[in-house]
């Protein structure tokens, strides 16, 4: 695929009886950003997943990506048992296992130093968010695939998201995420409204 890291040709998606979307072309190489935008119901998560090949809805057309994919989904996907430290260790995201000074790199990115060994069930839900997004200053794939990542941040958090998506994408990576807000990143985002590929 040459820089393209995903190619979505003629894609529908169908969920039972219901086609959600249909003919969706979208072509996402090094160097993109580009946010799945649209009204609610009408197939973003859905759409998304099929690019990180999960979803257990009917796709029809033809979609290829690379195989170095990071996927954060709505959910932030954490164990409330567990510290943050040992979240971002044994998630099964990641590409290998990270040191210990590389995770407290990455949560003070996100500003949780000195939260490092807390119980994850006691953070609130921004912070829980930040923990999440903290796999972002880990080593990654080159395709992240993020599901409403701003959910529950604050001005700054939104803030160092925006940043750090810019700097993925400057070092050649790429980033698709779905959004009900606007994001500040400037020449480099890509808006691919999905009502012009509303099923039938």
């Amino acid at each position: 695929m040459t820089n393209s890291l995903l190619e979505a040709r003629d894609l529908s998606i169908h969920k039972g009886l219901r086609q959600l979307l249909k003919g969706v072309n979208l072509r996402v190489e090094s160097g993109d950003i580009w946010q799945l935008a649209g009204s609610n119901g009408i197939g973003k998560t859905s759409l998304l997943r099929s690019f990180a090949r999960l979803a257990s809805i009917e796709v029809y057309g033809d979609l290829s990506r690379c195989d170095d994919v990071l996927y954060s989904g709505h959910s932030a996907a954490l164990k409330g048992a567990m510290s943050p430290r040992q979240n971002l260790k044994y998630h099964p995201s990641g590409l290998c296992i990270p040191s210990d000074s590389e995770i407290d790199d990455a949560l003070a990115s996100v500003g949780l130093s000195g939260y490092e060994n807390a119980l994850t069930a006691r953070l609130s839900a921004g912070q829980k968010r930040r923990v999440a997004l903290a796999r972002l200053f880990l080593p990654s794939g080159r395709l992240w695939l993020l599901d409403e990542p701003f959910t529950a941040l604050d001005v700054a958090g939104v803030e160092v998201l925006e940043q750090r998506f810019k700097a993925h994408a400057h070092a050649g990576g790429a980033v698709v995420f779905t959004s009900h807000q606007s994001a500040d990143l400037g020449d480099r985002l890509n808006v691919l409204d999905l009502e012009q590929f509303r099923g039938e």
